[in-house]
């Protein structure tokens, strides 16, 4: 026999059964409630970088860091090994030419100098007796031609006395042949004498010229001594400041060795640094800009160091305007290398909504609605990208970030109340 079934008992079958309904249209009202901020088609024109799209030149960059430096800069390096003694003026003193800033110990060197000019005085008397005694044999060889050529003589009238005899009877022909080979062989001994007296005379000039060359060379090493002698007293070889100096009085310094930087502070150059990444887009002659503040200056890369240190390679950029009243030594710039530029473009400014690949979607506001639109960019720099497709002079375009919006094709803008 079937049980009436009571009217709660019912109900309670009735929810089982929507539950599930229930709990799926519960589910979507939450997530609408919790949505909506991220489902909104409007946004404030307060919360965006509206721009216009316009015509002008750009430039494509590389961007770097640089420092100003002195143009020109002398080293002045120990002259000899020796120790510093005194040190009269610091860093950052202004210098003119001539004026004492060290003096090294001088002592060694002086000694050094004393004993080269006794040893030059020897060898001067030694190549003075040298030629005395070289001019001494070309005079006894000299005699003893002079010598051989009367023998000679006296041979000569031997041989026609001989001859004469011979012929009336006085003499045999064996002594007139025994004259005739003691003149031959007189004649040979002339030839010898000559010869080697011509020899002496050739090798007494090559010996003199040696002996001076020594003499002058080693003059010339007590000169440069002398040099080095007086640069003990370490001045300045021009006007300008002091970069850096060795101040460590009592240190010994090798020959060589930097003592003192003077920079030329009228003229400025900029040591700058990039990632290595860019090195192979670096060129000697490529136009650079340069921005202290708000100042900008314009020069060229004059030289690219070869060494990769720490992931940057260094170049110098030499300034149009290397006497400018901004410049200062160590004073931080930005450096924008250019690669290209063209001139008379579509261009924007640049923004957070660029992005990295030459196609890309860009929001375009017309009256209150941003729209989506794809373009196409070119050159892009520092502070403007160029647009090759997609937008006309005189659009309005978002650079701001939109990341709430990606989502949509377009939305609508709210102006500021």
């Amino acid at each position: 026999m079937d049980r009436e079934i009571s009217s709660s008992e019912q109900s309670r079958n009735k929810i089982k059964r929507f539950a599930p309904a229930i709990i799926v249209v519960a589910f979507f009202v939450l997530a609408y409630y919790f949505m909506s901020d991220k489902l909104r088609k409007t946004g404030k024109s307060s919360e965006f970088h509206i721009v216009n799209v316009e015509r002008g030149d750009i430039r494509s960059t590389l961007t770097a860091s640089g420092l100003v430096i002195a143009a020109s800069e002398r080293v002045i390096n120990a002259p000899v090994s020796t120790e510093i003694k005194e040190v009269f003026l610091s860093t950052g003193a202004e210098v003119k030419k001539g004026d004492l800033i060290l003096q090294l110990d001088k002592e060694f060197t002086a000694l050094e100098y004393e004993s080269l000019n006794d040893e030059l005085s020897l060898r001067r008397n030694n190549i003075d007796k040298l030629k005395l005694q070289y001019d001494k044999d070309l005079r006894d060889l000299d005699y003893q031609d002079q010598i051989k050529a009367l023998q000679l003589s006296e041979l000569k009238a031997l041989l026609s006395d001989q001859e004469r005899l011979l012929k009336i009877g006085g003499a045999t022909e064996e002594e007139v042949e025994a004259a005739k080979l003691q003149l031959s062989i007189a004649e040979i001994e002339k030839k010898v004498l000559e010869n080697e007296l011509q020899f002496k005379r050739q090798v007494n000039e090559t010996d003199k010229r040696n002996l001076q060359l020594e003499y002058d060379i080693q003059q010339k090493s007590l000169k440069q001594l002398g040099r080095k002698l007086n640069e003990t007293q370490v001045k300045s070889t021009g006007d300008g400041v002091i970069t850096w100096i060795n101040e460590d009085i009592g240190k010994t310094v090798n020959q060589g060795e930097p003592l003192v930087r003077i920079a030329n502070l009228t003229r400025f150059e900029i040591e700058a640094t990039t990632s290595d990444r860019n090195s192979k887009e670096l060129q000697i002659g490529l136009p650079v800009e340069v921005r202290i503040n708000k100042e900008k200056m314009m020069g060229r890369i004059t030289r690219i160091l070869p060494e990769i240190i720490n992931n940057t390679v260094k170049f110098y950029v030499g300034l149009d305007q290397d006497d400018h009243k901004i410049l200062r030594p160590s004073l931080r710039t930005e450096v924008y290398v250019i690669k290209d530029q063209k001139e008379n473009v579509l261009r924007a400014k640049r923004g957070i909504a660029l992005k990295g690949n030459t196609n890309q979607y860009i929001y375009k506001v017309e009256n209150n609605t941003a729209k989506k639109v794809r373009i196409t960019k070119g050159l892009i720099s520092s502070d403007y990208f160029e647009i090759k497709e997609g937008l006309k002079e005189g659009d309005k375009i978002i650079i701001s970030e939109t990341e709430d919006f990606d989502h949509m094709d377009l939305f609508e803008i709210k102006a500021k109340k």
